[in-house]
């Protein structure tokens, strides 16, 4: 099969490697229909995570074509969609919806963990009844851009917003407006927030933000925050990059008393964290990827009902042939692409 492999930094290629085998009896093939590119495959892209070679991809949506003996829910033809956290669907973390927390460890597929990836033609599942989410066949029911969405970058956004702890009609402040910050913009709305302040040093993506409802700001990020808050700062504050800057400004932009909730990927390096600030101010700060199946309970229905907009978030289709050049465009940060899908084709 095909499968996208990044060998090094800005290294992408397409290459011809071994079909995956039924990981388990409880676990199935899924033939890819669609997949996407995420910010955090960016970070082997960009070398901040250098593990090569890796097979990269976790938002895909496909048709299973081989289920094991063990598998009770799931059937061969059934259109499905894959949770990008991926646990043993047993244990005490797994039952609550969160694979994180796996006492057998979760992990993310195409993150050089032992799991495939899902930029290819083919993914093996394992513990297939729990990764698997069976989609309405209709696709006008729940597009594949909406189901890509849920999961992760609607999973993770809904995360971080849960997690800020929003009181009704509290000020947060996103910081990062690529798919996932536009779609924790959303989140935020949803859960109560009275009003959004979107930062982003792209101007086009601030504009997207504002029209899913956000407010812009300008200026240096703390300055600006305190101003819009009179000089309280933010009731939460949600980090959807996780740079040493972003990080500095979430702990300035917040109020005492405040949370700041971190779903971007960081580098490997450490950083310095202001933990008197935290504690005289009585930060609460939280860290999560997403728990994707538990954000499926609230998710898929609002989604399919339109109480939660999962569109304009997708700019651009690339063939997976052409997944170099669609790496290139993601990588350049535009206002113009925000998110790819990439179809394996025939």
């Amino acid at each position: 099969m095909r499968s996208v492999i990044v060998h090094g930094t800005g290294q992408v290629s397409v290459d011809t490697v071994p079909d995956p085998t039924l990981p388990g009896p409880d676990g199935a093939v899924v033939a890819v229909t669609a997949t996407a590119i995420c910010g955090s495959d960016l970070h082997f892209y960009d070398g901040d995570l250098p593990f090569y070679p890796v097979a990269l991809g976790h938002e895909v949506v496909g048709r299973v074509v081989e289920v094991g003996p063990d598998v009770r829910r799931v059937r061969v033809g059934d259109r499905v969609m894959v949770a990008s956290v991926a646990g043993c669907g047993e244990c005490r973390g797994c039952l609550a919806g969160d694979p994180v927390t796996c006492v057998k460890g979760g992990q993310v597929f195409g993150s050089g963990t032992g799991l495939g990836g899902g930029q290819s033609e083919l993914l093996g599942v394992p513990a297939a009844d729990f990764q698997l989410h069976v989609l309405p066949e209709d696709p006008a029911e729940l597009s594949d851009e909406a189901a890509l969405l849920l999961t992760d970058n609607l999973g993770t956004g809904w995360a971080g917003a849960q997690r800020a702890d929003i009181p009704p009609g509290g000020t947060v402040v996103v910081l990062g407006l690529g798919a996932v910050g536009l779609c924790a913009v959303r989140s935020a709305l949803a859960l109560g927030a009275g009003r959004v302040l979107a930062v982003d040093p792209v101007g086009g993506r601030v504009e997207r933000a504002v029209a899913s409802g956000a407010t812009a700001v300008e200026g240096p990020t703390v300055e600006a925050v305190l101003e819009a808050t009179g000089g309280l700062g933010a009731d939460a504050v949600i980090d959807a990059v996780a740079t040493d800057g972003s990080m500095t400004d979430a702990f300035g932009a917040v109020r005492a008393g405040g949370t700041i909730s971190v779903v971007g990927i960081h580098d490997l390096e450490p950083f310095p964290l202001p933990l008197l600030m935290g504690v005289y101010r009585s930060v609460t700060l939280r860290m999560t990827t997403a728990p994707v199946h538990r954000t499926w309970r609230d998710l898929v229905p609002l989604v399919r009902h339109g109480r939660l907009d999962a569109t304009g978030i997708f700019t651009h289709t690339f063939d997976l042939d052409d997944a170099a050049d669609a790496y290139a465009a993601v990588a350049a940060r535009s206002a113009e692409v925000l998110k790819v899908r990439l179809t394996p084709g025939a």
